[in-house]
């Protein structure tokens, strides 16, 4: 039982973490530098060099937006969605798209969910429907952390906080069903592919979350939308070919515990339980 159907390539985060150290070792080996050793290391050079690749990787969102495009687009073309828009610099999220029923869903696009960036979002009031997309482009990261550590450690307490309803969750990228992110649905059935432009992608990770805004008081355990309820997430499970059992339904419970007040999350999949929280407080500094 996992919080998400997929998981990290072990083998893989090896390589990684093998390939770091040697990289580490024997980086003052590599280029025209003109240092020995011992002042390429405390030049500076090698962590300002790492530094500057990491920060590039992780501000580039261009392959991300281009990502989504491509996706909306393919739905636009295929008659799923009537209209997309991406919302500009200006607005707190990122897509409109106006559904075959003239509801309008907003799409707000994170990265892996475990960063403190996931707690950064607004639900605009023109949304009939709210969704978070996060596209994890990090070949090496651990899906099931980052969707637990998003779903309960952070999107939970900022609905609960902040009185933030979000709809659902898509957890889908171009790394999902390769070698790096192996996934089950492709390992089953490997025709379950849909070709987008250059990716060949399998159904998204759905991820369906309270109708309301959880209130210890008033509605301390609110029904959880269905499929039905989330044009959007609808639209994306018809065109990708996803199945009902693979449909996540996130449970979030609070209540007060003396002067906290506490939240359970729970994630169950084709009804069967797949994670849960101990009561968490909410706390905020």
């Amino acid at each position: 039982m996992s919080e998400i159907s997929c998981e990290k390539n072990a083998e893989l985060r090896l390589k990684i973490v093998e390939f770091a150290e040697v990289l580490k070792r024997e980086a003052h080996l590599l280029g025209d530098h003109g240092l020995d050793e011992q002042d390429f290391y405390q030049s500076g050079l090698f962590r300002g060099a790492i530094e500057r690749i990491r920060g590039q990787y992780s501000a580039s969102m261009k392959e991300k937006r281009g990502f989504v495009a491509q996706v909306l687009d393919h739905m636009r073309f295929g008659g799923f969605i009537k209209d997309w828009a991406s919302a500009g610099e200006s607005n707190r999220h990122d897509y409109a798209v106006t559904l075959n029923s003239d509801r309008t869903a907003i799409i707000e696009l994170k990265g892996c969910l475990d960063g403190n960036n996931t707690n950064i979002f607004e639900r605009p009031p023109h949304a009939d429907e709210f969704i978070i997309w996060s596209v994890c482009s990090n070949p090496g990261a651990d899906p099931r952390h980052n969707v637990w550590s998003g779903i309960h450690t952070r999107l939970s307490a900022e609905m609960i906080d902040r009185n933030q309803r979000i709809d659902g969750l898509v957890v889908w990228d171009w790394i999902c069903g390769t070698a790096a992110r192996p996934c089950p649905k492709l390992t089953l059935a490997p025709d379950r592919v849909t070709e987008v432009g250059q990716y060949r992608l399998q159904p998204p990770c759905i991820y369906l979350f309270p109708a309301t805004v959880p209130s210890p008081r008033n509605n301390p355990r609110p029904r959880i939308n269905t499929l039905d309820d989330v044009g959007l997430l609808q639209a994306m499970q018809t065109c990708f070919g996803g199945a009902d059992a693979e449909l996540h339904q996130v449970q979030i419970e609070v209540a007060h515990q003396g002067a906290e007040t506490v939240r359970t999350t729970t994630i169950s999949r084709g009804g069967t339980v797949q994670k849960a929280s101990d009561p968490t407080p909410i706390r905020r500094s």
